[in-house]
Parts: C-alpha cells; structure tokens; sequence
C-alpha cells in the first residue's frame, strides 16, 4: 500500500503526532509512506529525520500576535491562488490512500481526483459531539472543509460516546521520568520578553523552550531554550510541571507522564478554548485567560499532578491501516479505550457518561459501521 501523509506544520504538536505514525508505519512492510508537510517555510522544520525524503508546500498558516489570532496577517499573508494550483499540481494518482493530519493540500487533492482518503487529527474529532466552547459558523466550515476526507479519525482525551480515539503520543514511556526539574514553559503564540518578565517575578525555576529564543541562556531563575525535540522532551521527562497553551499534542504527553498542567488557551482560537474547558472539566488541568502571576503561583504551590495511561494508538493504527478493512474502525475504537486508564477522581466525574453509555453503544457500533460502509462505497 502506498499512502501519501499530509501533516499541517504550522503547529509542532502535528508534527509529533506524525512522528509517532511515522515510527509505527515504518514498521509495516507491506505500507510505503510519502510524508507531505505545509504551513511554514521549510527552513523552520527541525527534527525530521525519522520523515525521510517528506515533501514541503506553502499551503495555509496561521498568524499570531501577542497570545492572540491575528485574522488581519492571516488573511493578508494566505495565497489563495497558489494553494490551488498546489492542489491541482500535486498528483495523488500513485497512491492507495492520502491521509490528513488537518494538512489542505493533501486533503483537497485527493478529493478532486477521488483518492481514498482518511484524516487523523485531533480538529476531525470537533466534527462529533463532543465539548465545545466558541465555536463560531466560520471555525464549524473551517473544521469540516479545511482538509476533507472521506473517512474522519478524530483524536481526544476522552470518547464522550463519539467515534474518536485516544490521543497518539510520540513519546517512550518505558524512559524513567521524575519531577524534580524545573517547570516546563512552552508558550509559542505569547511575546517571548513577556514570558519571561512574568517568570521572573516568581522564585521558582523555570525552562522555557520558544521559537524566538535562538541559542541556549540563563535570565535569572528561567532557563532560555531554543526548540529541539531531544532536548524537550527531556525537559518534559524530568519537569515538574507544564505551562501551555492549549494545544493537544504537549497536554496528551504530559498527562501521559503525570506532570501537572496550567493551561493559557490562545485567545481567539476556538479549538484551543474547547481544549482548554475539556481538560478542566476533567479536572486534569488548571487555566488562566492570561498570563496571570497570582493564578501561576497558586497552581506551583497547591496542584497535584494526573496521570492517565494511553494505550499505543500509533501502533494500533497502523496495524488496522495494513488489514485494509475499514469496518473495522469500531473494533479499534473498543479496543484501544478499553486500554485507557484514568485517575480516580476523573472516573467519579465521569460517572454520568457511563450508565448512558451502554445504553447507546448498539446504537453507536451501527453509526459508525454504517458511514465507513457508505463511504467505503464511494471509492
């Protein structure tokens, strides 16, 4: 099987979700991947060896400013014209299947030329019913038709008795992790001298890992890193805890080591507000609406950390990919979250899911099967 990967690069956690596929798929020998990347020049991509030979396109990004969306950039930095004559040039026609991590010039392409297609993505899991908080008629069209695809794998915490899965976490979990490091800091969207000047009115330690920040220094009691996924990950390992934006990726792995986070959801962004009220209504995470000394301080002396075990969805998702059966998916679906493991207190929270969920879960096996059968038809 031949599969052309799409990956929206305009965030890391896409890309270290695509790690982890990509570490999964090489160990399938029947499945040879092309992995396609877009969102930021090809010059900002680091780490990409495990990709191999991956293919970069400009495709569409997103633009921030100061912890906020800047519609005004985004709308005048985006070339309409060439991402189509990006979709139209990119020949699909080799492939068996294209598969979408969110990434629009994959997605499009294959259904102009009707190619299977598949996304894997944490935003197709925002086309079911699960939390939501500001989610405009524009974020709604933009989640369904930014990168379609004829079959949705959607990517969360928890299934809310949807057809989603676990999160895909690109980290080896048999690596020792402690917290006796200092606090991880990764807030990309905010003005790095603001983060800074923020940390230094505590008197814990604090490493902060940022895309402006261009070589390694020490700013009193914070750590300046720039980004490496070697050295994040190790700082991931050994931290105390995380301080975030809302993204998926960086929350999944953390709560997948049992490091307490304190989560800063990029204003203006609906996927990351919903995130954000997800994880606090889990009661896994802490939040602020700004970068708030008083809300971090409170958190560094008072949180306790959450671990929740994630099976190998990577793994089972290739595995799935090379029996070629999409009918299959709710079987996979009941298989991997019967895996997932989560603290006490998030099972009592949870406990109004679970009487409604046997009742629906006949009703839920049919819907899924029965759209990866309609689906399956158009191709």
């Amino acid at each position: 099987m031949k599969i052309l990967y799409g990956v929206q690069g305009t965030g890391n956690g896409h890309i270290s979700r695509a790690r982890a596929m990509a570490k999964a798929l090489a160990d399938i020998p029947s499945i040879e991947v092309q992995f396609l990347f877009s969102g930021r020049p090809e010059s900002e991509y680091f780490d990409m060896a495990v990709f191999g030979d991956y293919a970069v396109r400009r495709g569409f990004t997103f633009y921030s400013r100061a912890g906020k969306i800047d519609r005004i950039q985004t709308a005048r930095n985006n070339n309409l014209w060439q991402f189509l004559q990006e979709v139209r040039t990119l020949d699909v026609s080799e492939y068996d299947l294209v598969i979408s991590d969110f990434e629009p010039i994959t997605a499009h392409a294959a259904k102009r030329k009707n190619v299977p297609s598949l996304s894997i993505s944490h935003q197709s899991a925002f086309i079911y019913d699960v939390p939501k908080q500001g989610q405009s008629l524009l974020d709604k069209a933009i989640m369904r038709f930014f990168a379609p695809t004829a079959l949705n794998i959607g990517l969360h915490w928890y299934h809310f008795n949807q057809p989603v899965l676990p999160p895909i976490i690109d980290l080896s979990l048999t690596q020792s992790s402690s917290k006796n490091g200092p606090v991880l800091v990764y807030l990309p969207f905010e003005q790095l001298d603001h983060v800074v000047s923020t940390l230094q009115t505590l008197s814990s330690p604090f490493v902060c890992f940022h895309p402006d920040c261009q070589q390694a220094k020490q700013a009193k009691n914070v750590a300046l890193r720039p980004l490496s996924k070697n050295d994040f990950h190790q700082a991931l390992f050994a931290c105390h805890g995380v301080i975030a934006n809302g993204g998926f990726e960086l929350p999944s792995e953390a709560l997948s080591l049992g490091k307490k986070l304190l989560l800063k959801p990029l204003t203006g962004q609906f996927e990351q507000q919903s995130n954000v009220t997800t994880l606090d209504m889990l009661g896994l995470a802490s939040t602020m609406e700004s970068l708030d000394v008083k809300v971090i301080r409170q958190w560094l002396a008072h949180s306790d950390s959450q671990r929740v075990k994630y099976p190998e969805v990577a793994k089972a998702i290739a595995q799935w990919l090379e029996i070629g059966d999409m009918d299959t998916l709710p079987e996979l679906h009941r298989a991997l979250w019967s895996q997932v493991e989560f603290p006490e207190h998030v099972n009592d929270l949870l406990s109004d899911f679970w009487p409604s969920q046997r009742r629906k879960q006949a009703m839920f096996n049919m819907q899924i099967s029965t759209e990866s059968n309609m689906k399956a038809k158009r191709h």
